[in-house]
């Protein structure tokens, strides 16, 4: 498919699961962004996701975000139980003007529903020059190190550094083993999951897709990864007066919805630190690039803008089961 068929599959599927115009619209972006740059665990395979989310009554279909500024550098927008894709769209502007004035501005985004990459929102950040940081809880799938039942979520952490001339330097990773849709796929396709990547809901270690998502995942990297995921869960829960991804669990109350929550975004504006200088010191970050690549390393988001450029020419293969399913959305 081109991603301009794409797109209209996606917002046309968005509105007859009964999603508003500019939701829709919001969402369907993300969603092309995802299978554009060769993301399948984010990309149209959520549609399924948000349509149900939407039939459950989890998220509000056509909540009207509320833009506020409670400090000179802080932004905030309740977004009244819509998607988080129209919520950011609505406080974007507002956020890079204050970071520009200040030098450097956070903005929480409030009772926001969540199913997609953060790596989206950071690099339209960082698109318009500024350095960007984002992170969100979901719902509590995942266990801390050393236990087996679930506490966080898969709390991802997304960072974006603006490269004069270049796409942005961007990465996003969930604090989890590996993103909780990873493994969907994987029991859609039947396919087994490694064993490092969670437990069954007795709490030993399975290569079944489908008892992992009963159970409970693991995080990355052991004590390291159960360390940045409570700092997320703190970041965008109790300091912006949102909840914990046990919270978010809570609050779903068995509908199988997403994760409701909300999500906090820090804008830096390098000029603020280095006025006049700040060529000089943008093209030092490109000298450490540069030794990264020059060892075959190679630079996170270089996969996706190879994928990028691959489907902006060629567009998009989508799995004829997944589109299938998609084509009923509204239908039932």
């Amino acid at each position: 498919m081109t991603l301009d068929a794409l797109r209209g599959l996606a917002r046309e599927k968005l509105r007859a699961a009964g999603l508003a115009d500019d939701h829709a619209d919001a969402v369907a972006e993300t969603m092309v962004a995802g299978e554009r740059d060769g993301c399948a665990s984010h990309g149209i395979y959520r549609l399924l996701v948000a349509a149900s989310s939407v039939r459950a009554g989890v998220v509000v279909p056509d909540a009207v975000p509320v833009v506020s500024e409670p400090a000179r550098a802080l932004v905030r927008v309740d977004g009244k139980g819509g998607f988080a894709q129209l919520a950011f769209a609505r406080g974007l502007p507002v956020l890079i003007d204050k970071a520009r004035a200040c030098g450097i501005a956070a903005m929480a985004l409030n009772d926001v529903v969540h199913f997609a990459a953060l790596w989206p929102e950071v690099e339209a950040i960082a698109d318009a020059g500024l350095v960007a940081l984002a992170t969100t809880p979901s719902h509590a799938w995942v266990a801390p190190a050393g236990g087996t039942r679930p506490v966080f979520g898969t709390n991802p952490i997304a960072f974006g550094w603006p490269r004069p001339g270049k796409p942005p330097f961007v990465f996003d990773f969930a604090t989890s083993a590996v993103a909780r849709g990873e493994i969907e796929l994987h029991r859609r396709a039947g396919r087994p999951v490694p064993d490092d990547w969670g437990y069954d809901a007795d709490g030993r270690a399975t290569t079944d897709a489908e008892a992992v998502l009963a159970g409970a995942m693991r995080t990355f990297g052991g004590h390291k990864g159960s360390s940045l995921a409570t700092m997320v869960e703190l970041l965008a829960g109790p300091l912006i007066g949102d909840m914990t991804s046990r919270e978010s669990l809570a609050a779903d109350a068995g509908r199988g919805g997403s994760p409701i929550g909300g999500e906090l975004i820090v804008a830096i504006d390098p000029a603020g630190f280095l006025g006049d200088a700040v060529a000089a010191h943008l093209a030092r970050a490109e000298a450490l690039f540069a030794a990264i690549e020059a060892q075959g390393a190679r630079l996170p988001s270089a996969r996706r803008y190879a994928a990028r450029s691959r489907s902006l020419a060629d567009g998009v293969q989508i799995p004829a089961a997944l589109h299938a399913d998609i084509l009923k959305i509204g239908c039932e």
